[in-house]
């Protein structure tokens, strides 16, 4: 193992050998660190070769000396709040005790409504049953940035699931997850013990099974503690157990990342609606035992052929970047509250770092693909708006056009931009 000094982060080291985006994490409202997420979460010399070292590869660990930096994001008396006292359905909460066969039963903390019975979840839990808070991202707004920030980085949907362990406990026994985990230690600790990989980045759909995974030796065991954290790659065996005499509180941030696989699928539905051999039906008698499947093999290899000089990467990954985009919820905190202020002829603007765009365009139309939605624009305004979106700050006698302002605030409806 070896370890390194960067900034917050400190004793940063791969557990098994072998450029940040320049990135703002948003909270309270508007940029409050200006650093990029990575470097935030690991520090500045793991995050620079995180991608080209570590992602997809090995696990990694990050130890600090600020045992509070991550509670800005949840605190324990965040959970006892949420649980206490909001009327959760039974997929937003789960319990969890690998010291019982079979696990806790939903029968005994879910009523016949699919609500979440306060009571029996405090009982259990003090019981030993670790509290897990699903998709947490969307009910914490700190949380929610907190993703918001890593989509930017990874180009991937992120989520937050909450795990309260009490001591002495262990929630799941060993397992893979079919998805990236960066591991958040917000309070508490957690001992870890890492094992070995049976599957090599496994597809989404791909579940761990305990008869046919073997998890294999421990390969590694450290404790996280409040501030630090650890990077988990998909397919690799792992369980965590609290340690001390504390409750443990981590973040595990699932990123739930699109493959190469995804993008071949849609390059090959691409070609087919270009190339009609592709829509043909299949012959009639397939399905039968008698079917000669020769002629079907000779067919699908001219498929193949034609799949060879016709596949094309834009169309595909256009489809795969724009959907993406399309589908992550608008980083526009404040804009209920400010949405009638007077915006003055020389307040400054910019484009925000924590909203990702793509455009499109054409003789007419302008078309920006925005977190939210899709903006349509005439093709004239495309000047003023590429100003509005260059990342150059500005203000609206710098667009000299009458509809500058109205195209600001509609920007500034979807977090576009922002005040520079």
């Amino acid at each position: 193992m070896t370890s390194s000094d960067a900034g917050h982060a400190q004793a940063v080291a791969p557990l098994m050998s072998d450029t940040d985006d320049n990135f703002t994490f948003v909270d309270g409202g508007h940029a409050a660190v200006d650093e990029g997420i990575l470097s935030y979460l690991f520090g500045a010399a793991a995050a620079q070769q995180f991608f080209a070292v570590t992602f997809e590869r090995e696990p990694l660990v990050s130890a600090t000396d600020d045992p509070t930096r991550f509670q800005r994001l949840v605190r324990i008396i965040d959970i006892d709040r949420i649980v206490t006292g909001t009327d959760l359905k039974q997929n937003d909460l789960l319990l969890a005790d690998a010291g019982r066969d079979g696990g806790v039963d939903t029968d005994d903390y879910v009523d016949d409504q699919g609500f979440i019975d306060r009571g029996a979840v405090a009982s259990e839990y003090e019981a030993g049953a670790t509290i897990i808070l699903n998709q947490a991202q969307r009910i914490i707004p700190a949380l929610g940035r907190f993703c918001q920030s890593l989509e930017y980085v990874f180009s991937s949907h992120v989520q937050t699931n909450l795990y309260l362990t009490p001591p002495g406990a262990q929630g799941f026994p060993s397992h893979f997850d079919n998805h990236d985990v960066l591991v958040v230690q917000v309070e508490g600790e957690k001992l870890w013990r890492l094992y070995d990989q049976p599957v090599n980045t496994p597809f989404r759909g791909e579940r761990f099974d305990s008869s046919e995974h073997d998890r294999g030796p421990v390969r590694h065991e450290f404790i996280l503690r409040a501030g630090d954290c650890a990077y988990i790659p998909r397919g690799l065996m792992h369980d965590a157990e609290t340690s001390g005499d504390a409750p443990s509180l981590h973040i595990a941030v699932g990123i739930i990342a699109k493959t190469w696989a995804d993008l071949v699928l849609e390059a090959v539905s691409e070609v087919a609606l270009r190339e009609p051999a592709f829509r043909r039906s299949l012959p009639a008698a397939h399905a039968r035992d008698s079917f000669d499947r020769n002629a079907a093999r000779a067919h699908l290899a001219e498929l193949g052929q034609i799949l060879a000089r016709e596949l094309r990467l834009d169309p595909a990954l256009d489809v795969l970047a724009d959907t993406f985009v399309r589908t992550r919820p608008a980083c526009n905190q404040n804009r209920i509250i400010e949405s009638r202020a007077v915006i003055a002829a020389d307040a400054r603007f910019r484009r925000s770092p924590a909203c990702a765009l793509r455009t499109r365009r054409n003789d007419s139309r302008l078309l920006l693909v925005v977190p939210g939605g899709e903006l349509l624009f005439a093709i004239e305004l495309a000047p003023v708006i590429d100003h509005m979106v260059s990342g150059q700050s500005f203000c609206v006698a710098d667009l000299a056009n009458d509809k500058a302002e109205g195209i600001m605030r509609q920007l500034m409806a979807y977090g576009v931009i922002i005040p520079a």
